[in-house]
């Protein structure tokens, strides 16, 4: 578990990191750099869940080897709320979701705490409305999580 004291504001018990792929932490299919050895490092805290449609096929090439758990969203899944309710069924208090598109703000406003990259694709504005915290890249969120100063910063009151 990953505890985050944030003075003013509230107590962050984290068991789970939810995340977008493509467009989130993966270009076209591919990883952005950097971004495995992070969620390799975070996996060793807490568990880490990527929920996909998988437009590229290549999300379990990417990951292969490493301890992350991969929902891959069928077509009969893709409702604007899937993302929503697999946030709740992890305990929403207890989950840290990262993405960037609209079918990513119910996920980030559900979440515990949502972070909305807006990265090269950019960001649907409903997902920067929903989320406490936007950021320029992937790399930008997850050293929040393994760097909790800079998320106390960001949110203390």
């Amino acid at each position: 578990m990953l505890e985050i004291k944030i003075p003013g504001y509230k107590t962050l018990n984290i068991q789970h990191l939810v995340l977008d792929f493509n467009g989130t932490i993966a270009k076209e299919g591919k990883l952005i750099e950097g971004v495995k050895e992070m969620l390799d490092k975070i996996s060793g805290i807490i568990e880490v869940h990527i929920l996909t449609a998988d437009t590229f096929g290549t999300v379990r090439d990417e990951f292969s080897g490493n301890e992350i758990n991969i929902e891959i969203i069928d077509e009969n899944q893709r409702s604007i709320d899937y993302k929503k309710e697999f946030i709740k069924s992890l305990g929403k208090e207890s989950v840290i979701a990262i993405g960037n598109g609209n079918n990513d703000a119910k996920m980030l406003k559900t979440a515990e705490l949502g972070i909305a990259i807006i990265g090269g694709e950019g960001a649907a504005i409903s997902s920067l409305w929903n989320a406490e915290v936007a950021v320029n890249s992937i790399m930008d969120a997850l050293n929040l999580i393994t760097n909790k100063k800079g998320l106390i910063a960001t949110l203390r009151r």
